[in-house]
């Protein structure tokens, strides 16, 4: 795997926050989980070097030729101020906001990031992914994500007019996203569809953290002596994250900040 290299400013750090789910369970809700990142963002904005979002940051995305989906504007305002300030934001897609394409990227100046990636930053080595597909396992949501990812199916899907073809998106991804927070969300360690795939990269090719969003369980887990396993969470019910200073990942929680 290709490896991104980037020093470390002196006084400088690297954020990672996942699952924002901007846009559900309804307008009022988001917005106030809105209000809360910007408010995040302005306060690490201090000392920001990057800003790594890994996947489903929106609920669901979809970019047609001369729409996108509505609203997000504090957020989206708030991205291209820091891009302006020279801060550098990269936006991972996930299995909800799989379809974003360039529009973020020219509006804003935040760079698409649509597959893992390998970042040396500082003097450490980083293996940067949403999670989803990865692993064994998950064998239903795979094959949807064939589907989903199919050039032809996205070019039919964008035939339809936005009205119809966001809302109905919405109300499958809504529909999803409830469904699961029904269900208690339970780590297991070794067992971990993500701690597996992790393992296989590590075996030919190190890193030092392997950091994902996707699963909602905020936590550190050690693969070995020089490897660590680190999920950032939600901000759906939680709001965590992770900051690198040069030396060591923490998590942080903004929701004791704030």
């Amino acid at each position: 795997m290709n490896t991104r290299f980037a020093e470390i400013e002196k006084g400088k750090k690297i954020y990672f926050a996942s699952d924002f789910h901007l846009g559900v369970p309804d307008p009022a809700q988001s917005k106030q989980r809105e209000i809360k990142i910007v408010r995040w963002l302005d306060q690490i904005s201090t000392d920001a070097q990057s800003i790594f979002l890994l996947g489903d940051t929106f609920d669901f995305w979809f970019e047609y030729k001369e729409a996108i989906p509505k609203g997000y504007n504090r957020l989206l305002g708030k991205l291209a101020e820091l891009t302006d300030q020279g801060i550098n934001i990269y936006l991972f897609t996930g299995n909800h906001d799989l379809w974003l394409g360039d529009y973020l990227t020219q509006e804003i100046g935040v760079e698409i990031i649509k597959r893992p990636v390998s970042f040396q930053l500082g003097g450490k080595r980083f293996y940067l992914a949403h999670g989803d597909g990865l692993g064994p396992g998950d064998s239903k949501f795979k094959f949807y994500k064939k589907i989903f990812t199919n050039p032809l199916c996205q070019w039919m899907f964008r035939w339809l007019h936005p009205d119809l073809g966001i809302a109905l998106a919405k109300k499958w991804s809504k529909g999803s996203r409830l469904a699961q927070m029904s269900t208690p969300l339970t780590f297991h360690g070794e067992e971990e569809w993500l701690i597996i795939h992790s393992r296989e990269v590590e075996k030919h090719d190190t890193h030092n953290y392997y950091i994902y969003g996707h699963r909602h369980i905020a936590g550190k887990h050690e693969l070995n002596s020089t490897a660590t396993y680190l999920n950032l969470g939600e901000w759906f019910n939680a709001c965590t994250y992770a900051e690198y200073d040069g030396a060591d990942v923490k998590l942080r929680d903004f929701s004791d900040e704030s």
